[in-house]
């Protein structure tokens, strides 16, 4: 018996015209997106020669027909499949951004008893933040993509007060809706925690919910000064 081995990708490039229609044909072969499977390249190589191009399943190939005459039929082990605990720990550990805190009145100052208006910024770095989908990862013998979505934020003002969480990004004067007044004076540490949830698909599948949350940690600090107001009496003569 030959020594095969197989070697399998997911159709995730729908550029390609092949992996198009593969789509398609697995959708219609599958009845729906809740039994799809999504379409799979194979590769077979014999007895240690070259690499040779399979075809497209629907999910990965079960048996191989060996090539040349009288080459018969070899089953396939089904490749290992990374369970929905797996995929989670991998959304968790993506590279995300970290939202800072932005303030107005600008220039990091307020005053006692003004209403302050705080929202979360995203930076523009390389790092992944909501609205964004990840490079494929690769889990076992599978390609996942992760899209990542903002679960909620809480607001930290420094004071030993917090928001509660909300999904809002906050916003400037007037309609800004994450505020707060100081009561007292001083140096404010603030800053914006973030939670992020998002979808994930497999091998170009359809995209599922992700039904986790990956918690920020060490979003950065800003330093907001407070301060106070004086009064004096202006005299009414001319």
């Amino acid at each position: 018996m030959p020594k095969v081995e197989i070697r399998t990708e997911g159709c995730t490039d729908m550029s390609l015209e092949q992996c198009r229609q593969g789509r398609t044909a697995c959708l219609t072969a599958a009845g729906g997106a809740a039994a799809f499977e999504p379409p799979t390249l194979s590769w077979i190589q014999v007895d240690g020669g070259p690499w040779i191009y399979h075809g497209l399943t629907c999910g990965p190939p079960t048996t191989i027909t060996l090539p040349g005459a009288g080459g018969g039929t070899v089953t396939i082990e089904p490749p290992p499949v990374p369970t929905l605990a797996q995929i989670q720990t991998a959304f968790r550990e993506l590279p995300f951004s970290k939202p800072s805190i932005s303030v107005e009145p600008k220039g990091m100052k307020t005053l006692k008893n003004l209403k302050t208006f705080y929202a979360a910024d995203w930076p523009d770095n390389s790092g992944l933040q909501p609205g964004e989908i990840s490079k494929p990862v690769k889990l076992l013998s599978w390609t996942i993509d992760f899209k990542v979505a903002a679960q909620d934020y809480r607001y930290d003002f420094g004071d030993g007060t917090t928001s509660e969480w909300t999904t809002s990004t906050g916003g400037s004067y007037p309609e800004g809706d994450v505020t707060h007044t100081y009561k007292g004076t001083g140096d404010m540490d603030i800053k914006v925690d973030a939670r992020l949830t998002g979808e994930y698909r497999v091998n170009g599948g359809p995209w599922q919910d992700i039904a986790t949350t990956a918690d920020l940690q060490d979003e950065p600090v800003d330093t907001l000064q407070v301060l106070g107001t004086k009064t004096r009496l202006v005299s009414d003569e001319g």
